[in-house]
C-alpha cells in the first residue's frame, strides 16, 4: 500500500509505477494493478525477497549456499528459480533480473518495496508525518517480515531474516514513539504507548519518566522491569539436525542448570517470548536456570516443510536437542501434548530425566478418549483450518484461541490469533490436529522413575480435568496440584499463574534439581 499516489504528492514521497512489492506478511508482487503469480517454491519466492532487499548483486556460488544443498544440483536450481522469477518481475523492454556468469541482482528502480519505503519515510526529518499515516504505518509494520519463508535456506540465510526482522521491530517502535507522543493522538496515545512499551521497554520507560505533571498520556500501570529480567531477554538460538533431515530450532535463556522444555502447539522462538502468554513464564523459569526450548518440526523456526509428523518423530527432536546440548541429566518441561513427549522420553532415558513438570497434559489424544460426538466435531475443525487457516479472518483460528485461554483479555486472544497463523501453514496445522489425536503413552505411566509434578487447571476447556488427574494418578507418587482457571494455558495476570509458577519452582527447590 502507498499513501499517496501520483498526483497527489506528500513530501517525502515519489512518484511510483510499475511494480508494488510487500515484503510485511506474506510476499506479494503486484504489476500494472494485478497480483502476480508466484513461484510454488519457497527457495524461489526467498531468493526474490532477498535479492530485493539487499539491492546489492550476489555471487551465484553464495546464492546456491544460502537456498539450496547438495546432494542437489544448487546451479541448476539457481537457473531455474531465476526463469520462474523473470516471469514475475521483467516486462517488455525493462528486465529487471539481471545474471551474468558470476553474479546476479534485481533492478528495483520504479518499485514500490514496502519496506524500503516506510524505512525512508522514518528517515526523512524534514517533513512531520500526518497521524493517519503513521497509523497505517504501525498496521503495516504489524506483520511479519517475509511471512512463511522461515527455514527456506541454511543457517546463514535464518541469521540474515532474523536480523532483517530485529531491523523492523526497530522501525515499529519508531513508529509507535511517534504516535504515543504525537499532539492529536488524543486517548489513543495510551494504547500506542502500551504497544511501544512491548517491543522497547527501555525506550517506553525513559519516556514515562521524563513526563511529569504535563498533559501527556500517563505511565503504564506496571513496574520497571529489573535488570535481571532485561537481561534474560538474550535468548541464543541454534540449529541441530534430527537423523531424517529435518533441522529443528532450539533457543537458550538464562544460566545456571538446564530446564528443558518439550515442544507444544505452537511455538515460534522469535515471536512467544515477550507476551503475555509465555514471557512472564519464560523469564521466571529463566531466573535462575539455563532455560531450553525448540520450535517442533513442522512450526517456527524448525523447518516446515516435513515428511514426518508423527509422535515418534517428536520425540526423536526433543531427543536430538537434548544430545545436541550435551545435557546429561536434567528435569523437563511438558506442556499439552509435550507431557506425552517427555513422559515417552523419560521412560526412554530415565538415567537422563532427574524430574518431570507435566501442566495440562494428557497421556491420550482425542481419538482415543473422546466420545463419537467429539471426534466429530474435532474432525469439522480440521477440515476449517485446511481451508482457512492462512487466511486474514481470525475466525478460524479463533476456534483454537478461545478454547485454550477462554478468559484472556480480548487483545491477547487477537494476539494468539495471529501468532498461530505466522507459527506453521494450514497444511501443518491441520497435521498436527491428527498426529496429537493418536498419542497414546498411558502403557508407559507406570514405568516413569522420575519425580513427577501434574499441573491441570479444573475447568480446562481444551483438555480436560480429569484427564490430567487421570494421568497423575497412575504415575507413581505423582504429586497433582489443581489450577483454579479456565484457561488451557494460563495468562500471567490470573492467581493460577502464579499458583503455578510458585509449586514448580517449590518442585525444583525440593527434588534438589
Amino acid at each position: 500500500m502507498v499513501f499517496s499516489r501520483p498526483g497527489s504528492p506528500t513530501c517525502g514521497d515519489k512518484m511510483i509505477d510499475g511494480i508494488e512489492i510487500t515484503l510485511l506478511g506474506e510476499l506479494k508482487v503486484v504489476r500494472d494493478g494485478q497480483e502476480m503469480a508466484l513461484p510454488s517454491s519457497r527457495k524461489a519466492r526467498a531468493l526474490l525477497a532477498f535479492l530485493i532487499t539487499t539491492q546489492r548483486p550476489h555471487r551465484r556460488e553464495r546464492l546456491c549456499e544460502l537456498f539450496w544443498d547438495l546432494p542437489d544440483d544448487p546451479k541448476a536450481a539457481l537457473r531455474w528459480s531465476l526463469s520462474k522469477l523473470r516471469k514475475v518481475v521483467d516486462s517488455a523492454g525493462h528486465p529487471r533480473i539481471i545474471a551474468d556468469r558470476e553474479r546476479v541482482s534485481i533492478d528495483t528502480s520504479g518499485m514500490d518495496v514496502d519496506v524500503h519505503r516506510l524505512s525512508a519515510r522514518m528517515r526523512d526529518s524534514q517533513c512531520a508525518i500526518p497521524l493517519a499515516d503513521l497509523e497505517t504505518m504501525a498496521r503495516q509494520l504489524n506483520a511479519v517480515f517475509l511471512d512463511g519463508l522461515d527455514s527456506a535456506g541454511d543457517e546463514a540465510f535464518t541469521s540474515w531474516l532474523i536480523a532483517e526482522r530485529e531491523d523492523m521491530l526497530a522501525l515499529q517502535a519508531n513508529v509507535l514513539r511517534q504516535l504515543a507522543t504525537h499532539p492529536e493522538a488524543g486517548i489513543s496515545a495510551r494504547k500506542w504507548l502500551r504497544l511501544w512499551h512491548e517491543i522497547d521497554p527501555e525506550g517506553a520507560e525513559n519516556y514515562e519518566a521524563g513526563q511529569g505533571d504535563t498533559d501527556t498520556p500517563a505511565p503504564l500501570a506496571r513496574a520497571p522491569e529489573p535488570p535481571e529480567t532485561k537481561a534474560l531477554r538474550t535468548q541464543r538460538i541454534g540449529f541441530c539436525n534430527v537423523p531424517d533431515g529435518t533441522k529443528i530450532a532450539f533457543a537458550t535463556l538464562g544460566e545456571g542448570p538446564p530446564l528443558l522444555k518439550a515442544a507444544n502447539w505452537l511455538t515460534h522462538l522469535e515471536f512467544d517470548w515477550g507476551t503475555p502468554i509465555w514471557g512472564m513464564c519464560f523469564g521466571e523459569l529463566a531466573r535462575s536456570r539455563s532455560f531450553i526450548r525448540y520450535d517442533e518440526r513442522g512450526c517456527g523456526l524448525s523447518d516446515w516443510e516435513v515428511e514426518d509428523l508423527s509422535f515418534d518423530a517428536f520425540v526423536e527432536d526433543l531427543e536430538t536437542v537434548a544430545d545436541k546440548l550435551s545435557l546429561e541429566r536434567f528435569p523437563l518441561l511438558g506442556i499439552s501434548q509435550g507431557a506425552a513427549v517427555c513422559i515417552e522420553y523419560a521412560v526412554r532415558h530415565p538415567e537422563r530425566v532427574s524430574g518431570l513438570i507435566l501442566v495440562g497434559g494428557y497421556a491420550a489424544g482425542w481419538r482415543h478418549l473422546s466420545s463419537p460426538e467429539e471426534q466429530a466435531r474435532r474432525e469439522a475443525v480440521r477440515s476449517l483450518t485446511e481451508v482457512g487457516w492462512g487466511t486474514d479472518n481470525p475466525a478460524y483460528r479463533h476456534i483454537f484461541s478461545q478454547t485454550f485461554m477462554p478468559d484472556a483479555h480480548p487483545e491477547d486472544l487477537a494476539w494468539f490469533d495471529d501468532f498461530q497463523r505466522r507459527t506453521t501453514s494450514a497444511e501443518n496445522a491441520a497435521r498436527f490436529q491428527d498426529a496429537f489425536g493418536y498419542i497414546d503413552v498411558r502403557h508407559q505411566l507406570s514405568k516413569v522413575q522420575a519425580p513427577t509434578i501434574v499441573l491441570h487447571s479444573r475447568h480446562d476447556q481444551r483438555i480436560p480435568y480429569e484427564v490430567g488427574r487421570a494421568m497423575a494418578s497412575d504415575i507413581p507418587d505423582a504429586r497433582f496440584v489443581t489450577l483454579e482457571s479456565r484457561n488451557h494455558v494460563l495468562v500471567d495476570y490470573e492467581p493460577a499463574w502464579g499458583v503455578c509458577m510458585n509449586a514448580i519452582q517449590d518442585f525444583l527447590v525440593e527434588q534438589g534439581i
